[in-house]
């Protein structure tokens, strides 16, 4: 796999995640998902900043 590839990759699941995150915290804001807790949401929410950084730093440092 290539370093763009890789870094494709990563960015859609940056994306993946945090729309994931996002439409999870709406329908628990509007009382349809009430029963997640809001650790699940906080979990997506780290795991789609963790990406993010290993994505940049993919792209900046890590030269392969």
């Amino acid at each position: 796999m290539s370093q763009s590839s890789l870094n494709r990759r990563l960015i859609q699941l940056l994306g993946v995640i945090l729309g994931i995150g996002i439409a999870v915290w709406l329908l628990r804001g509007f009382g349809i998902l009430t029963f997640i807790p809001g650790g699940v949401i906080l979990l997506f929410f780290l795991a789609a900043i963790a990406i993010g950084v290993i994505a940049y730093a993919q792209k900046t440092w890590w030269r392969f």
